[in-house]
């Protein structure tokens, strides 16, 4: 039985009129016969082995079906060098003629020379396409052009302008998030709360779905491009379209280019920077800050840090006497945390009633506020600590790498190989999230500390809690109070220092 295999993707046909038709149309006036079996692969990456058509003629020249082979051009069965000799090799082994309509295949040394050739120019041919169309794609985004459109909630992509134009419906809803986020609301807390709040009030997300997930709302927060600042070429997802083709420990992953190749692109601002920017500062905190409930509720859960080691301090209960105590403290028993703490403790009532009278004074004291904002001003800020404590993390965790390396290229016969090589991974991963923690910190040091905005958060608390009353507010109530005003306290052996936003 004679075979032809045809492939073509949307970018060949585009640009060179490959067509499946005419593929087959020559290779059956080379085979001088219409009585041939098709094996066509339309819209196929030739970058991969792993094709349908080519997987279904592979099997049957396994079978013994396939006697000869008809195909355009070697790029046809692969663009990439490699592939092609696999597959020849594969053919040959069975005996399998194999022929060419655009030149002869012969098994001489000439021959496989001219075949090598031709695969590697077709190799290089396909990687100056992509190069090309690379640089075409950034060169129309430095002209200030969006090269598709995004999917970005809030926006309509304008096909015509190639630019990003407000939804206003969406536009709503994105003001609406930043606002349960950043001001005062007892109603809906955290990113889990807004998705679900979303989700209950049948408001769809960009793709049409009914449920919004956390993640979602959290993407939404972190998007420049809510205050103009739209970028483009800033990931790099070169070989993830072959994902499909690969197992899941061998997939590639998109990586963040360097900044200086990101490329801006101005669009239509929905949110105040200011508003933005104190969003980022929630955010970084709000993994600790919206911690599951505890049976036990602790009013400044979240909010405090040992001011000499730095660990952040959790409430407990203590055994006094043969009496649970609410305390907070620095001690971390959990198997890999970063430090285990100096041993700091601090009864939970005293400190509670110390922070709380601070807030009341100045929820009761506008004036006050003002002053403390100003003074927050020359104060180094908590941020500076905590960069030069993960700084000297990841110089201790580089050298204990370097160590176990040491270790394991000096080891004999394989000795407590599989021990040596998870204890590397596990320092590598630790390695990588301690550097994304002082990304976060670095980008947090150096938003902007708005003032005014600040102000005006700070006054509407102020509002909610004159309207309520001091006597009159719940737990939670004073608690979403100690958050929306207090961004961090620090706890030392003999003072507290209360840091506002």
């Amino acid at each position: 039985m004679i075979a032809i295999y045809a492939r073509v993707s949307t970018e060949e046909q585009a640009k060179h009129g490959f067509s499946l038709k005419d593929q087959v149309r020559q290779c059956q006036l080379k085979a001088g016969t219409n009585k041939v079996k098709e094996y066509i692969d339309d819209g196929v990456s030739g970058e991969f082995l792993d094709r349908p058509a080519l997987t279904k003629l592979r099997e049957d020249v396994r079978e013994g079906i396939i006697s000869k082979i008809i195909c355009l051009d070697p790029d046809r069965l692969s663009r990439k060098l490699m592939n092609q000799l696999i597959i020849t090799d594969e053919f040959d082994r069975r005996g399998i003629e194999l022929v060419f309509v655009n030149g002869e295949y012969s098994k001489t040394p000439e021959g496989n020379l001219f075949y090598s050739m031709r695969g590697a120019i077709a190799e290089f041919e396909k990687s100056k396409i992509n190069e090309r169309m690379s640089r075409g794609r950034r060169e129309k985004a430095r002209q200030g052009k969006v090269l598709r459109d995004f999917q970005v909630y809030g926006y309509m992509y304008d096909k015509e302008s190639e630019q990003f134009i407000v939804d206003e419906d969406e536009a709503a809803i994105v003001r609406l998030i930043f606002d349960l986020f950043t001001q005062p609301n007892t109603m809906v807390q955290g990113l889990n709360g807004i998705a679900l709040y979303l989700t209950s009030k049948g408001v769809p997300t960009k793709r049409g779905a009914s449920v919004w997930h956390r993640q979602v709302v959290r993407q939404i927060m972190m998007n420049r491009a809510y205050i103009g600042e739209f970028y483009q070429n800033r990931w790099n997802t070169e070989g993830m379209l072959g994902n499909k083709h690969r197992k899941d420990d061998e997939k590639v992953s998109m990586k963040e280019r360097p900044k200086n190749e990101w490329i801006l692109i101005p669009c239509p601002a929905i949110i105040d920077e200011s508003q933005f920017e104190h969003a980022q500062r929630l955010l970084s905190e709000s993994r600790r800050r919206w911690a599951q409930k505890s049976k036990h509720p602790y009013l400044l859960s979240g909010l405090l840090r040992c001011g000499d080691c730095g660990n952040t301090m959790t409430g407990r209960l203590s055994n006094n006497w043969g009496k649970k105590v609410p305390e907070y403290t620095d001690i971390k028993n959990t198997a890999g945390a970063k430090a285990k703490g100096c041993g700091r403790r601090v009864k939970a009532q005293m400190i509670e009633e110390q922070v709380w009278e601070q807030v009341a004074s100045w929820l009761n004291n506008p004036n006050e506020i003002a002053a403390a904002l100003q003074q927050e001003k020359t104060k180094e800020p908590f941020e500076t600590g905590e960069i030069a404590r993960i700084e000297k993390e990841i110089e201790k965790t580089k050298n204990a790498r370097k160590k176990l390396i040491k270790l394991f290229a000096a080891s004999e016969d394989g000795i407590a190989e599989e021990e040596i090589r998870q204890e590397l991974k596990e320092l590598t991963q630790r390695e990588e999230s301690l550097n994304n923690q002082l990304l976060e910190l670095t980008n947090l040091l150096n938003s902007t500390h708005n003032t005014e905005y600040n102000m005006n958060v700070m006054m509407e608390a102020v509002q909610y809690y004159l309207s309520k009353g001091q006597e009159e507010l719940t737990f939670d109530e004073k608690r979403d109070l100690i958050r929306q005003v207090v961004r961090e306290i620090r706890v030392y052996e003999d003072s507290v220092e209360i840091y506002t936003f």
